[in-house]
């Protein structure tokens, strides 16, 4: 009986102990909770997996554990997440196709586990020649008289540069001023009608915005319209254009975008009003971002919404897939190179003062745009995230909110890795859509993602027999009590249940917080046994990090280790072999004791085997007088040589001793001398070098060189102090000799008055 039990423990112990992934499962007790603890967990729904006495959260745990346990691979419930591609049409290879493809794949199925990753690949390409719709945007303030003079004449120029890259162009144009009230206009009648500054010219009255033409293949009908504008005015520098970019982007219809590449040319040579510049004409409603036109194609609601905020239009215009262009002037390109950075697919141009290098601006600005592939993701569901990994011609990028290729040319082919993960907060809304995108291009990728958040079990038996007939359900491999009755087959009345005076230790929790009181009796968590779970398998000391040091060292029985032969202590890290301390059969050289086979040295000894002694006269020491005597005749000992080292073998040596195994010793005796010890069972051998140096040689030396050195820096402050004094004699020479030349002569300042005046009266006598 003792044999099993040990096997028992051994068993259990086997897994956390190599895993180290116990505590990922929550011991929860259905199939619903197990599966969301962790993307790791499983449940075992095998009807007699637990025993008499075990929790069912027992049933909750890795796979490996769960099949170390007993539980069948059939009986095991663990819901993997899938990718499966619903439409893939193959990318194409230019714009001439009747449907063009440049995103794949088209939609996506995703089924994501709480806290489990999901990764599939997006790729993009290019297409040549696909369709453009330019939409010009224009700042009719009297400041840009001369550039609408040239925009006139440009349609044609601007049509032909965009066919170089596609054969379908559509072109728009619209214009703007700003709001007409103060303080951005003149109110004055006469200013209303005509704002221009000098009063022989013509000017149409101020207004918001206009769409005056929409986007059409027609450039006959581009450049008549736009032949007949004329220019407005205002009074503050500002302009009204974010009004203007806002309307021409929402108002879809009205200008005709198509589902292509979407530009937006903003012509200007101001900067612009922004939100909370309405309040100035007391406009305190913010900017609804719907579309006002009216049937004069005017934005007639311009006095009542404020400006829109910046962050508000870029969201407008990335929504609608519009890359705005701002071709400004030099002086306020900063600014809008500013404004360009909050927006989303942008572009800064600089304009000449009379517009006439806009042609080149729209087309280098396109081809930046075009060149420049970002992913992202639209309508993403709470509890959903995502990141990217780019892979792009020359570089990749890891892990990272968005996805980017810079420098990408027609028919050239990027790829995105997009991994997602979800949480469980998404679990009650079922299945959720988003969509990814390239930003400036039309197609979509759809995305479906489907939690799985329930155990799919095929052995729910309502009434079931097992679980007393009316008294529970049966599914997941455990009973669902009716109210009033528990236990592993409801056989236990909910008075009973609630006598849990049994499960009480002396502790504020029944069953000492490591198992449930069920029918008076502990169900116990894993790990923890007894009869109120009070003795913990896990609990025990670890060594290098495993309980017990590992089976092969010892087990963990109630919280104490239990050593296999050969090792003992606390945490069974101590080894009672000895193999490790002994050296040339002796254990720790004499100089110690062998304790869980390492050396514990004497005081004074150190290294593995306690050899080393720093404070002990060394065997140099004890052998230099033998080595000098025996080799030179020399030392304490040339008289009594033979008799006093009696184990000792001397031979010289012309060159220079080299160290191998044997220990080489360097010492004073008459002189200094050079040899080489080997101990061979108490008989030392010995190899002196022949050549000696002289101690007194030496002391020699030694002294001539410090009085040499002493001797110098003697001598060179001598020299300095003697060259300072000289210096300082000099100076105070010439000191005396201007001071015996210098003339003290009293002078008066011919500028200065006395503060006393004396008047005298001629009349008075005294």
């Amino acid at each position: 009986m003792k044999l099993l039990s040990f096997i028992w423990v051994l068993g259990l112990f086997m897994l956390p102990q190599s895993s180290g992934s116990t505590d990922v499962c929550k011991h929860t007790g259905s199939c619903n909770e197990c599966i969301l603890s962790s993307p790791s967990c499983s449940w075992c729904n095998s009807k007699n997996f637990t025993k008499s006495g075990e929790s069912e959260g027992l049933r909750c745990a890795v796979r490996a554990e769960l099949l170390h346990r007993g539980c069948d691979e059939d009986h095991i419930i663990d819901p993997r997440g899938s990718v499966n591609v619903l439409q893939g049409q193959p990318l194409s290879k230019s714009a001439d196709q009747k449907t063009v493809i440049q995103l794949h794949p088209q939609a996506i199925n995703v089924k994501l586990r709480p806290g489990e990753q999901k990764k599939f690949r997006v790729q993009f390409k290019r297409a040549e020649g696909y369709p453009i719709d330019l939409y010009y945007l224009m700042d009719l303030s009297y400041s840009m008289k001369d550039d609408l003079e040239n925009v006139k004449k440009l349609g044609s120029d601007i049509q032909k540069a965009l066919h170089k890259v596609t054969k379908s162009v559509h072109i728009g144009f619209g214009s703007f001023v700003d709001k007409t009230v103060l303080p951005f206009v003149s109110t004055v009648k006469s200013k209303l009608e005509n704002p221009c500054p000098h009063r022989g010219e013509r000017c149409q009255p101020p207004f918001s915005y206009r769409h005056v033409l929409s986007l059409t293949s027609n450039l006959t009908l581009f450049q008549m319209r736009v032949s007949a504008e004329n220019i407005s005015g205002n009074l503050d520098a500002p302009e009204g254009g974010l009004d203007a970019m806002l309307q021409a982007a929402v108002c879809t219809d009205l200008i005709g975008w198509r589902n292509v590449t979407r530009l937006l040319v903003f012509a200007s040579d101001d900067v612009f009003h922004t939100a909370g510049d309405g309040k100035l004409a007391g406009i305190y409603l913010p900017a609804d971002g719907h579309c006002h036109l009216n049937s004069n194609s005017e934005y007639y609601q311009s006095n009542m919404y404020d400006y829109p905020s910046v962050g508000h239009l870029a969201q407008i215009l990335t929504a609608a897939n519009i890359q705005p262009i701002f071709a400004v002037t030099s002086s306020v390109v900063s600014t809008y190179q500013a404004l360009s950075d909050l927006i989303p697919k942008s572009a800064v141009g600089e304009l000449k003062e009379d517009s006439s290098n806009v042609v080149n601006l729209i087309s280098e600005a396109y081809n930046n745009l075009s060149s420049t592939i970002n992913l992202e993701h639209v309508n993403l569901p709470k509890g959903i995230h995502i990141s990217y990994d780019s892979h792009c011609s020359n570089s990749s990028t890891m892990g990272k909110t968005q996805a980017q290729c810079s420098g990408v040319k027609i028919n050239q082919a990027v790829s995105f890795d997009v991994t997602l993960w979800m949480d469980k907060t998404m679990c009650p809304g079922g299945k959720q859509s988003f969509q990814l995108r390239v930003l400036g291009f039309s197609e979509e990728l759809k995305v479906d993602v489907e939690p799985l958040c329930a155990c799919a079990c095929e052995d729910e038996e309502i009434s079931s027999d097992y679980c007393g007939g009316v008294l529970g359900n049966y599914s997941c491999g455990i009973c669902s009590c009716q109210k009033g009755h528990s236990g592993k087959q409801c056989d236990c009345p909910l008075e009973k249940h609630n006598n849990d005076k049994a499960c009480w230790d002396r502790g504020p929790l029944p069953c000492n917080g490591h198992g449930r009181c069920e029918c008076g009796r502990c169900a116990c968590d894993i790990y923890f046994r007894g009869d109120l779970c009070q003795c913990d398998d896990t609990s025990c000391e670890r060594y290098e990090g495993q309980l017990c040091g590992g089976i092969t060292r010892g087990v963990c029985n109630c919280g104490t280790c239990n050593c296999t032969d050969g090792y003992k202590g606390s945490d069974c890290g101590c080894s009672k072999n000895t193999s490790g301390c002994i050296i040339n059969g002796t254990e720790c050289s004499e100089h110690g004791h062998c304790e869980c086979n390492k050396c514990k040295c004497n005081p004074g000894y150190y290294n593995k085997w306690c050899s080393e002694c720093p404070e002990c006269q060394t065997i140099c020491k004890e052998l230099t007088n033998c080595a000098e005597c025996k080799a030179f005749g020399k030392g304490t000992l040339k008289n009594n040589c033979s008799s006093s080292c009696p184990n000792v073998n001397v031979t010289l040596a012309k060159a220079p001793l080299s160290i191998d195994n044997e220990k080489l010793c360097k010492e004073k005796g008459e002189d200094f001398i050079t040899f080489l010890v080997r101990e061979e069972g108490g008989f030392y051998q010995i190899t002196v070098e022949e050549k000696q140096e002289a101690a007194n040689v030496t002391k020699h030396l030694i002294l001539g060189l410090t009085l040499g050195i002493a001797l110098i820096g003697l001598i060179i402050i001598v020299t300095l102090r003697i060259t300072v004094e000289i210096y300082d004699r000099q100076e105070y020479k010439r000191f005396q000799k201007e001071q015996s030349n210098a003339q003290w002569n009293e002078l008066n300042n011919p500028l200065y008055k006395s503060a006393t005046t004396t008047v005298k009266n001629p009349n008075f006598i005294e």
